[in-house]
């Protein structure tokens, strides 16, 4: 006798493609069998297409590409996808759509952790902390100097805000607080809200007057590469680049340029293209460029809500509910 192929019947609904953590995977173990891959790298697309078969539901990480072919290959049984991140530029998420499966993303929770980090990063390059942390620890500490290690101040400086949103919003609070002048550019902002700090401006005009530009906005076709030579070309000499939103937004090949000639005096990135950026990367031998590993959200608090929010959307569609957070909601129209 033959043995039967039960490989569609013994697989968990749920594939997570990492650890994330465990008070999200406490929640999806309650309503139903989860896998979570193993390891601390993202899976090949091979190791997507073959896991994402027979599965009813998959949580996802923003450094896991989800094409056409992945839900192509989850087609049947595939019933919601959800993202652990606000962004989902990793999700094609017109084919999900088509496909009549939701897509889910954590919005809102990671707005403050992140803003604290691109205010962090701000402060470090304005006061040269990273440069000077090292000059320390190599014992090259000798005394006081007047002239060691000059920064620039922050307080009545002027930041531009490339993207108002959520996060461009809570950078804007904290700007306020330490006496800087705001401008901004969001075409998608209409007027300019009473609750909304600082004045709108062109985005030629943002580039030539900000003292620290920081950077929020999403990426997509029409921003990808937004900030390229010919805006840091418009950029003041001692500027400082802030990007903690998506590297594609920055072309990266201009601002090594950029800084290399002095074009800007500086750039902080939590983001680059690709993730990680190899070790061999000329950013890296640039010493008024900080580079830290996507840790936007990276507190323990906001990971776990954002671990639990993720796991809302998915057991929400598994359940046959709307998506509390739902990047598709065109898939729920005539239900």
């Amino acid at each position: 006798m033959g043995t039967r192929n039960t490989e569609a019947t013994v697989k968990s609904d749920i594939l997570v493609t990492r650890r994330i953590p465990e008070a999200g995977l406490d929640l999806l173990r309650e309503g139903a069998g989860v896998e979570v891959l193993p390891g601390d790298i993202e899976p090949t697309k091979q190791a997507l297409l073959e896991k994402i078969r027979g599965r009813r539901g998959l949580l996802c990480l923003l450094t896991d590409p989800i094409d056409a072919d992945v839900i192509a290959a989850g087609l049947g049984t595939l019933e919601v996808i959800s993202n652990y991140a606000v962004g989902y530029d990793n999700i094609d998420v017109a084919a999900a759509t088509a496909a009549g499966i939701p897509v889910g993303n954590t919005p809102g929770v990671l707005t403050e952790t992140t803003a604290d980090l691109a205010f962090s990063l701000l402060m470090s390059s304005a006061r040269r902390i990273v440069e000077g942390a090292a000059f320390a620890r190599a014992g090259k500490w000798r005394s006081w100097s007047p002239t060691l290690l000059l920064g620039r101040d922050v307080h009545g400086a002027t930041l531009g805000i490339l993207g108002m949103g959520r996060i461009g919003r809570a950078m804007a609070r904290r700007a306020t607080g330490f006496g800087m002048k705001i401008i901004y550019f969001d075409p998608d902002v209409e007027g300019e809200p009473d609750d909304l700090p600082g004045k709108p401006v062109s985005l030629d005009e943002l580039a030539a007057r900000s003292d620290f530009l920081s950077i929020h906005a999403p990426l997509n076709g029409e921003t990808r590469g937004l900030v390229d030579a010919r805006f840091m070309a418009s950029m003041k000499r001692e500027a400082i680049l802030i990007n903690t939103a998506r590297g594609g937004l920055v072309d990266q090949d201009a601002l090594v340029e950029a800084l290399t000639d002095g074009v800007i005096g500086g750039a902080a990135l939590d983001v680059t293209e690709p993730e990680p950026l190899p070790a061999d990367h000329p950013l890296y031998s640039l010493p008024d460029c900080i580079i830290v590993p996507h840790l936007g959200s990276a507190s323990v608090a906001t990971r776990d809500r954002m671990a639990v929010m993720a796991a809302q959307n998915l057991l929400a569609g598994l359940n046959g509910e709307r998506l509390p957070h739902c990047v598709n909601p065109e898939v729920y129209r005539g239900s």
